[in-house]
């Protein structure tokens, strides 16, 4: 089974480097690769350059609004498939922050202090999220195999993304270096019957990257 792990299009928040988990953006359409948007035959993802479109049997999205509009934009009439466990996580205290704003908060000094590793004040904590994250992943999975699909798309977030990469990918690297800019992503595939009996895990064949 083919699966492409796509990151929402950019927000302002993006733009202002704010911590967007849970507040519901909508995407700044100013800022969508121009080819996507021009002509109606460029708006299938992974059509440029004359390479052939790809439509995926299946579009899974996360709930936020950021998510379900670049679906739109990208598979332009197809039925979007909504899992609530796939939303980004909730950065709590620090939520729709940037740093400069958080400079002297305490909290936020004892959270970089630890690289990342304690729970966001009021919100989620690291393994938390990722549990949620893969929870949602593994539903997806489970279905499309029951349902036979051979190829889907996720148009989720960069936070998703990267917990579903640094648990399942057959390359190993560390959460942040799963990152990926708003419109990228990856194409990844997996062996059902493998995965059916435990053995998870995603074969990485190409980033996908915007514009």
């Amino acid at each position: 089974m083919e699966v492409r792990l796509i990151r929402h299009f950019t927000t302002e928040g993006n733009l202002e480097k704010r911590y967007i988990g849970v507040t519901d953006e909508e995407i700044k359409t100013e800022c969508v690769p121009e080819y996507i948007l021009k002509k109606e035959e460029n708006r299938r993802y992974g059509k440029k350059n004359g390479r052939a479109k790809w439509e995926p049997e299946l579009v899974i999205v996360s709930p936020l609004r950021r998510c379900r509009q670049t679906a739109e934009i990208l598979f332009p009439g197809e039925p979007v498939h909504i899992i609530e466990e796939l939303a980004e996580c909730d950065f709590g205290e620090f939520e729709n922050k940037n740093y400069k704003e958080l400079e002297g908060n305490p909290h936020y000094q004892e959270w970089i202090d630890s690289n990342g590793t304690l729970p966001f004040p009021g919100g989620e904590s690291r393994e938390g999220f990722k549990s949620r994250n893969l929870r949602g992943f593994d539903r997806v999975v489970s279905g499309c195999i029951r349902s036979h699909v051979a190829e889907a798309a996720l148009v989720i977030h960069g936070g998703t993304i990267m917990n579903i990469m640094e648990e399942y990918a057959d390359i190993q690297k560390p959460f942040y270096e799963w990152h990926v800019r708003n419109g990228g992503g990856y194409e990844v595939e997996l062996d059902e019957n493998l995965w059916k009996n435990g053995r998870k895990q995603l074969r990485v064949n190409s980033a996908i990257m915007e514009g």
